[in-house]
């Protein structure tokens, strides 16, 4: 196990971050004073009573998101300009001082009931970034102020599945900055909420390095260690002062995770991707961008790309300033919503007889095909090229393919291709780099009874757990 290549090969995601990966679609909730003041950035001086939403429905945000096949949502709990969402005993900022419900609603609680009542996550973003609080830039003072807040939301609204930190660090209303003690913020976070994973700017899950909704060929979710915010969380804390430990991963770099990467590495974390974007070209809504939501095809393009290239996709959907998901946004999404589940409504190579150039003991190529996550195909100790052959039983007609590890045994698969058998002879169709937990594979239709998968690199024995093909349901 001394070669670092195996060793990646042997990286594995924590519980946390393996429930945070199988939601796979989720929802971005940007919404606040700038809904009202047409803004993307507040200044903290915003007066309260411009936030009166005359109509917000959390339950309607809720149907629309799980209509579109997203499984948990993030809110904008507080953005930087300070508002908070909920009423918070440490500020004079938040819905408390709005006319909204005379004073009385509270955004967050809403949200939390309506997602516990359909089955969807909660997740909450918190700015680190205070305009408006006057304590920012008095690194002490204010850090005591922001841990008040996030022990409010970790404790007053249920569970959480994920606390999501841009790291984002301008000038306060004094004209300070200010130093966060992350540290302090991840260690209250693990004791109150220790199944929420802590994302971006923490260690549980990274950015993609976008906001266009485009992912890299090869997503590693093995990458080196050099991210201080590693440490406290990985054991690594003794070692804050080890220069290698002091670099920062460039989240926008094409390559992180490459085997010329993992040679370099001092030490290696599973850091899975997140790719963040709006449906619209802002964040928070504008009605001038009514007509700029994108495209169906767009979005199935983002979808594909991104839960389809081992990452998350979080699709960020504001509220207008009635407190509703517009129209437009609706209708996109339950229009993807529905392609999604004619695509993925009937597996074709489900219980397909399955054979494979070698199989261990327990793992038998029959494993790929069971329909059952816990279970899969796995070659002997030492393979690293192998195939996976399935017989439809008659022929089929398919256009997309879903491949994946069981990657509670790690990421292996550095390359692979789809063939299928016609007139006597196999003929490519499709091909990839990496895998991971899912990779989807989309290619003109084509009908055939054989299709096989051939693992042409990997960084161990690979582990298949689904070998999937399905029509297109465009």
């Amino acid at each position: 196990m001394d070669h670092p290549i195996r060793q990646a090969a042997h990286v594995t995601p924590s519980a946390r971050q393996l429930a945070w990966q199988e939601l796979e679609f989720t929802a971005f909730v940007h919404f606040g004073v700038n809904t009202f003041t047409d803004r993307e950035w507040g200044e903290g001086t915003e007066d309260p009573a411009v936030f009166y939403p005359t109509g917000l429905d959390a339950r309607q945000w809720v149907s629309v998101f799980r209509d579109a096949g997203m499984r948990g949502v993030i809110l904008t709990a507080k953005h930087h300009d300070g508002f908070c969402l909920w009423p918070s005993r440490h500020t004079d900022h938040s819905v408390r001082q709005s006319p909204w419900k005379g004073g009385q609603g509270d955004v967050v609680r809403e949200l939390s009931a309506a997602c516990a009542e359909a089955g969807l996550k909660l997740g909450l973003y918190l700015s680190p970034w205070d305009r408006h609080e006057p304590t920012y830039g008095d690194s002490p003072a204010y850090n005591e102020h922001f841990r008040n807040q996030l022990r409010e939301l970790l404790t007053e609204y249920g569970e959480l599945y994920c606390l999501w930190f841009d790291g984002a660090c301008g000038e306060g209303p004094n004209g300070k900055r200010q130093e966060y003690d992350w540290v302090s913020y991840y260690e209250l976070i693990r004791e109150l909420q220790p199944q929420a994973c802590i994302s971006i700017c923490g260690p549980d899950v990274r950015w993609c390095g976008n906001e266009a909704g485009h992912c890299r060929e090869s997503e590693w979710s093995v990458v080196p260690a050099y991210l201080s915010c590693q440490e406290v969380v990985a054991g690594k804390s003794q070692q804050a002062d080890d220069p290698a430990f002091a670099q920062r991963v460039n989240t926008t770099d094409q390559d992180l995770g490459s085997r010329e990467q993992i040679a370099r590495a001092r030490s290696l974390i599973w850091y899975p991707s997140e790719v963040d974007v709006s449906i619209r070209p802002g964040w928070f809504y504008h009605a001038g961008e009514d007509d700029r939501v994108k495209s169906l095809d767009h979005l199935l393009e983002i979808y594909y790309g991104s839960v389809g290239g081992n990452a998350v996709l979080l699709l960020n959907v504001p509220p207008d300033r009635r407190g509703l998901i517009h129209e437009v946004d609706a209708a996109r999404l339950r229009e993807l919503g529905g392609v999604l589940r004619r695509t993925f409504a009937h597996d074709l190579a489900r219980g397909a007889r399955a054979s494979a150039s070698e199989a261990d003991a327990v793992h038998a190529a029959s494993c790929a095909v069971d329909g059952k996550a816990e279970t899969y195909w796995r070659p002997h100790e030492g393979t690293e090229q192998a195939w996976l052959e399935l017989d439809l039983g008659r022929e089929a007609t398919f256009g997309c393919a879903c491949l994946q590890e069981c990657i509670c045994e790690g990421q292996r698969v550095e390359r692979c291709a789809l063939e299928v058998r016609q007139a006597g002879r196999w003929r490519p169709i499709a091909a990839a780099t990496t895998i991971g937990y899912k990779r989807l594979l989309r290619f003109p239709a084509v009908t055939a009874r054989s299709v096989r998968l051939s693992i042409l690199e990997s960084r161990c024995r690979p582990t298949i757990a689904a070998f999937a093909l399905y029509q297109s349901g465009d």
